[in-house]
């Protein structure tokens, strides 16, 4: 009896939600489904903050806990209808006529503005202009300029260099798309000390994405290289192999190999040896560095 009473105990603190995101890889936010069955991909309307939007859905109908629930849930409007569809598209052309009209503006007005993105809301309530700026800038003005010609509610967003390549989109190093705007849904924080723990040379070219900042990937595999190099002997560790004592001179965290110079024979070339079959004598103590690995850095040090 207890058992059954428990689990009935849990389902009345879950709720049902749908995950639906506005944009290519964007935030997922939780609504409430009403009486509809929604399938992933499925295009939906909705009533936000910003005013009625059309949005995607990304996690069909699901029961989570209520306490990952923070604010009450507002409900889907509807599934998108054709009408709901051809105005969507209608507002993306809408878009590229008012990018070209800010721009014109920007520079009548003499500002040191960089336009990123325009964005309509699905009901035309509001026109949403994102840009860059090295600088504050007051765009009183062009806000007022803005309102008279577009007859709408005007709002201006400075956004960050990381935001701008998310919305600009293009191609990584690696040929792919921007995980940015591909499908990292958040940016994760980044330091100097993934790079350095992965061994990839601190050149602000090799490390840099699009943005400037270090690249995103950096963090995927950086909780493996962090287990591993736990276990690892540090370069300068003094350590007993199979043919005698020498030093370490490079590291293989992942192959879990070490590097080692024998310290009796100097004719020996260095040679690797997994890290199960030596035993460590002694750890280089760790000298401090000024630059705090841990900080995210904008342009890593050449």
């Amino acid at each position: 009896m207890e058992n059954k009473e428990n689990i009935e105990e849990i389902r009345a603190d879950e709720v049902e939600i749908v995950g639906i995101s506005f944009r290519d890889a964007g935030k997922i936010y939780y609504f409430a489904p009403g009486k509809l069955k929604l399938s992933v991909g499925q295009r939906v309307i909705v009533d936000t903050a910003r005013g009625t939007e059309m949005g995607t859905v990304k996690i069909a109908n699901k029961k989570v806990p209520a306490k990952e629930v923070v604010s009450a849930l507002k409900v889907v409007t509807r599934v998108a209808t054709k009408d709901d569809l051809a105005r969507d598209a209608k507002n993306r052309e809408m878009e590229l006529d008012a990018a070209l009209i800010c721009k014109k503006k920007i520079a009548s007005h003499g500002l040191g503005m960089r336009l990123v993105s325009v964005e309509y809301t699905f009901d035309n309530s509001k026109l949403i202009f994102y840009f860059t700026c090295e600088s504050r800038v007051d765009f009183r003005e062009l806000v007022k300029d803005l309102a008279s010609t577009f007859r709408t509610r005007i709002e201006l967003r400075q956004i960050g260099i990381r935001d701008a390549a998310k919305l600009m989109g293009g191609l990584g190093i690696c040929g792919r798309k921007y995980c940015c705007s591909g499908f990292l849904t958040d940016f994760v924080q980044v330091s100097i000390k993934m790079a350095k723990e992965q061994n990839f040379s601190l050149n602000s070219a090799k490390v840099s994405g699009a943005c400037g900042r270090l690249m995103c990937c950096l963090r995927y595999e950086h909780d493996t290289y962090e287990a591993a190099i736990r276990v690892t002997p540090p370069v300068g560790s003094i350590v007993k192999t199979e043919d005698g004592e020498g030093t370490v001179i490079e590291t293989k965290p992942l192959a879990e190999e070490i590097r080692v110079k024998l310290n009796d024979n100097d004719k020996d070339m260095p040679k690797f040896y997994k890290i199960k079959n030596v035993k460590i004598i002694k750890v280089p103590k760790r000298q401090n560095t000024k630059q705090n690995d841990d900080d995210e850095s904008d342009i890593p040090v050449d």
